[in-house]
Formats: C-alpha cells, sequence, structure tokens
C-alpha cells in the first residue's frame, strides 16, 4: 500500500499529528521550514529538524507521489506539466510568465462533471477528487523545476482554475490553500490566489464565510439563463438568479471584488447585443464586479466553436466600456502548445 505524502497536512494538521505520536508539537515548524523554505526532496535532509520526529513521518509518509509525464515549453515562457498520479491518472498544472509575477494554473480533480459544451477538461469525466496533498505536491513540482534552472524564482501567484470544479472538492481545495498561504512556509499572500467555479451557489456561501480570504472567480459565459444553459448544462441546476444572489453573500461578507469569467465564443455569445445585455445584467453590481473577457482556444473535439475575431472582441469590450463596467481582456499564455485547459492530458489518454 501506497505510503500518503506530508504535503496532505496544513501546519496545525501536522503539529497535532505529531503530538499524537508522542511528539512535541513544536516540532512541526522546523518540518515545515524545511519542506516549503528550504524545499528538501527527501527526510534525511531534514538535518535541522528533531531526528525522532523525522523518523517517524519517514516512516509514515513520502514526499513525492507523482512524476513528471510530459512538459511543453511554449515560446512565451509557459510551461504546461503533466504529471502522472500513484494510480496512473494524468493532471495537468501550468506555470505562466506575467508581468507581476510567475503564476501556477493547478488542478483539483481527476477529470470534470461540470460538462461545459466548449471545455477541453470535461472530455473525461471526473474519476476522482485530488487530495491537497496531490494538489499542493503541483505548486512543490514546479517550484522545484523553478530551482533546478539557479534563477532563485519563486511561484508568487496561485490560480485554482485548471481540471475540475475546485468547489466540488471543497474541503481538499481549502486545505491546500492554508497550506500554501501559511507565513511560515511558501507564504503566498492571500490576493495572490484566486479560484474558480463554474457557480456552485451553495459553496460560494460556504466559501464566503471561511478563513481563506482569497479571490474569487465566477465562470459566467452567457448573459441569460437560455444561452447559459446551452453551453454549460450546470445552469439548469443552478440558474444565473442564484449564482449572482450567492455572488452579492460573498462581496457583503469579505468587502472583496469578483471576477466573472466570459469566454467568447464566435456567433454565439461574443455580439454586442450580448455585451448590452451582460452590462444590463450586472448594473447594480458594477462597483463589486470585473468582468475578464477570455479568447477561446479552440478544442478538436468541440469543432462547433470558434475563438472570435479580434474586432468582435474589442467591440464587445468597448460596450462594456461604454456601460461603466470594468473589463479586461486575459492575456493569452502558450497558443503555441495545447493551450486549453485539459487538451494535453485528453490527448495523451487518448494516444494522440
Amino acid at each position: 500500500m501506497n505510503k500518503p505524502s506530508i504535503y496532505g497536512f496544513t501546519l496545525e494538521q501536522l503539529s497535532v499529528w505529531l503530538e499524537e505520536h508522542g511528539q512535541k508539537r513544536s516540532r512541526a515548524i522546523p518540518v515545515w521550514e524545511a519542506l516549503y523554505r528550504e524545499r528538501v526532496t527527501s527526510f534525511d535532509q531534514m538535518t535541522g529538524s528533531n531526528a525522532a520526529a523525522v523518523e517517524l513521518l519517514k516512516e509514515h509518509f513520502v514526499l513525492e507521489t507523482m512524476e513528471e509525464h510530459t512538459r511543453q515549453e511554449s515560446v512565451d515562457g509557459t510551461i504546461k506539466f503533466l504529471f502522472k498520479l500513484q494510480d496512473g491518472n494524468l493532471i495537468e498544472t501550468v506555470l505562466m510568465r506575467q508581468k507581476y509575477g510567475l503564476s501556477v494554473c493547478v488542478t483539483t480533480q481527476v477529470g470534470c462533471n461540470i460538462g461545459c459544451s466548449f471545455c477541453a477538461s470535461g472530455l473525461l469525466a471526473k474519476s476522482r477528487d485530488l487530495t491537497s496533498a496531490e494538489i499542493t505536491e503541483q505548486i512543490m513540482k514546479v517550484q522545484l523545476h523553478l530551482d533546478r534552472t539557479g534563477r532563485k524564482e519563486r511561484v508568487s501567484h496561485v490560480v485554482v482554475m485548471g481540471i475540475g470544479e475546485p468547489f466540488d472538492n471543497f474541503e481538499h481545495m481549502s486545505n491546500f490553500i492554508r497550506t500554501i498561504k501559511d507565513a511560515k512556509g511558501l507564504a503566498i499572500g492571500p490576493r495572490s490566489i484566486t479560484v474558480s467555479t463554474s457557480g456552485l451557489a451553495g459553496k460560494i456561501k460556504e466559501f464566503a464565510d471561511s478563513d481563506l480570504q482569497v479571490n474569487l472567480a465566477i465562470s459566467l459565459h452567457a448573459p441569460n439563463n437560455e444561452l447559459r444553459t446551452r453551453i454549460m448544462k450546470i445552469n439548469k441546476a443552478i440558474p444565473i438568479e442564484k449564482v449572482l444572489e450567492a455572488m452579492d453573500y460573498y462581496c457583503e461578507r469579505s468587502s472583496r471584488k469578483v471576477t466573472l469569467e466570459y469566454i467568447l465564443l464566435q456567433g454565439v455569445n461574443d455580439q454586442r447585443e450580448h455585451a448590452a445585455e451582460l452590462a444590463e445584467l450586472i448594473k447594480d453590481r458594477r462597483q463589486q464586479v470585473t468582468v475578464n473577457l477570455i479568447p477561446y482556444n479552440p478544442v478538436d473535439e468541440h469543432s462547433q466553436y470558434q475563438r472570435s475575431e479580434r474586432e468582435t472582441i474589442l467591440a464587445f469590450y468597448d460596450e462594456l466600456k461604454k456601460n461603466n463596467v470594468n473589463v479586461s481582456v486575459r492575456l493569452e499564455h502558450g497558443t503555441d502548445i495545447d493551450a486549453a485547459c485539459g487538451q494535453l492530458r485528453s490527448k495523451q489518454i487518448k494516444g494522440a
């Protein structure tokens, strides 16, 4: 039987585990710092930690549970990693070079059941949730890759937008966030972490009531229920009104703004009238939202959808601006590799 990964603990959980196994709680801190600051790759390298505590941990846990299966590097510096898990499943993780730092997009599930009709992530149904250890290890794998380059670069931002619906794996996703933002470890600031959801209203409220205090992005992608249901089947169960009501609750509880993600599909949801309808939909919420327009990365299996023309994107942007909506167009990364989320994994599994 495979041992679990030590990356599955938050610092508090590690302290409790050591105490329950006859060790002092305080011995968790040097172990934690060895993991996330020194970034050791074996327990034997934890020379600054209590020897008995390290031997105990070595007996019960491992550091690595995944291996790099494939890596694609873009001319713009984007790197897409395909990792193989202990059970043989494949997941994607992406490193993006932004003006503000190095951002990593992590996966939270093996496959996805949300079923957005344009998305490569949902081409293969969800088989299981990732553990918090497996989500955290994605960050560590990327950081160790950066360490090996000798440039002294660090992961500064994290987006939970990879394969899967993060709020469908709420507990593990939450523990992952607590781990990476811990000040004694990676110390990634809460405002540098964004979680994206397709709109699970109940979980948005739970998220608002949590102590995580990180950014929220909601995948809207349409200005009305008829169109959103056509491209996102989850809208049948959770229509736009419920999503926006949950968003209002989040904004009230957290005093934070929300990003509404809107992927532009040629001739489907990208016309000026759609922009005007979207502006009307959120007109009373303009102070608490930013709309992020996303150029579509075509997927072979979803050939019914194509990328909007640049002129169409700019016209959509201008219409929102005209209606005093805060709006941006997402910068593209990795367009010369399998850019769409889940695309590399799908190709590898299908043997392309």
